[in-house]
């Protein structure tokens, strides 16, 4: 392969790439944006595979086609925004309930409601955490531009078949939309990009392989073999079980990129496509002299809770730019203690954070 070759990609095809490379065979989605672009890509490539691509005649059928062709043995796939996530949530507790492999890109935008549709935004990383009733985990991954679309999409896949739950990528329109030049590729090779760090994922955890019974769906309380049943005893062990098939295993889901200068006392944390203004915030602060590192967090939920301390050693400031409120940042809080100061920058006004705003914070 010719390495001098480029190419241009949006992130939406990337995402789609990824998918069909996973060996995604079914996708329903409904038009909205800024996912529409991930609706157009999978309508188009499918059928070339002997997959099958629709659009749904709302969010609603589609995240139910979606878990009904999962449940016959399709590797299953969707894409929303944050109106569509609202839509989706009674849908995606019946996937938790009924232990569906299921991904969801969600390509945020600025809310709330419609709010400004053509607008980035990472309003909804709390949303995709808490969207189920009953608040049981699911795993959300956060690529930053082009190549982690790409790569992160096949591991969510991987990671859902693994945990048999819905596995959310949690993108936003500039990532999306945005056409970047690329190292050419061939749709039948993977394509090469630069490739994240990855961790190994275990086989499927397959509670239903039961002397070779048939397992009955079912969005209700239910035994191994999937009968219903109203036994207390049954249901706790089932609940526990689907809350600590996740959180038992944050280790092996959790995914970060630290950039770590030795003697650093601040930090910069962030995720998604506000890290690529955070890289650049950091490299001109070294540039000035300044001892100041950076941690990309990947595997946004669960937390990766033990990778993010591992970084805070001699640590006394964690600067945190995320375009909302401060939604992560605490999360953050809630890990450290007392003695780190931790600093927001947040706009919710339909710009980007730029490197200037970080670097700002920095010295302020």
């Amino acid at each position: 392969m010719n390495n001098n070759r480029r190419e241009m990609v949006d992130g939406a095809a990337a995402i789609a790439r990824g998918a069909l490379d996973a060996g995604c065979d079914f996708y329903a989605g409904y038009p909205i944006t800024p996912a529409s672009g991930i609706l157009t890509h999978m309508l188009r490539e499918l059928p070339k595979v002997g997959g099958i691509g629709l659009q749904g005649e709302d969010e609603i059928s589609s995240i139910g086609h979606c878990i009904g062709a999962a449940t016959s043995g399709a590797t299953v796939f969707t894409a929303s925004s944050g109106p569509g996530l609202s839509l989706y949530s009674e849908n995606i507790g019946l996937a938790i309930m009924m232990e569906i492999p299921l991904v969801i890109t969600i390509s945020q935008r600025l809310g709330p409601s419609t709010g400004a549709a053509t607008a980035s935004a990472q309003g909804d990383i709390q949303f995709m955490r808490w969207c189920n009733s009953g608040g049981y985990p699911v795993i959300v991954l956060s690529p930053t531009n082009i190549p982690e679309s790409y790569h992160l999409t096949k591991r969510a896949f991987k990671l859902a078949k693994r945990f048999r739950s819905p596995v959310f990528i949690a993108t936003d329109k500039e990532t999306v939309m945005t056409t970047e030049s690329v190292a050419e590729t061939e749709m039948i090779d993977a394509p090469d990009w630069p490739e994240i760090p990855d961790e190994p994922v275990g086989k499927p955890l397959d509670p239903y392989q039961v002397n070779g019974t048939i397992h009955h769906y079912t969005g209700s309380s239910h035994t191994e073999e999937g009968h219903i049943t109203k036994d207390p005893d049954i249901i706790a062990v089932f609940n526990e079980r689907l809350k600590n098939k996740i959180e038992s295993r944050v280790d092996e889901i959790s995914l970060v990129k630290p950039d770590l200068d030795i003697g650093a006392e601040t930090l910069v944390l962030s995720y998604g496509v506000t890290a690529r203004s955070m890289e650049a915030a950091v490299a001109q602060l070294r540039s000035s002299g300044e001892k100041v590192s950076a941690l990309t967090v990947f595997s946004l939920w669960p937390i990766p809770e033990k990778k993010i301390l591992d970084c805070l050693k001699g640590i006394k400031r964690i600067i945190i730019p995320e375009m909302n409120h401060g939604q992560y940042r605490h999360e953050i809080q809630r890990l450290t203690n007392s003695d780190i100061d931790l600093v927001g920058v947040n706009r919710v006004d339909t710009f980007l954070i730029t490197p200037e705003e970080i670097m700002e914070a920095y010295h302020g």
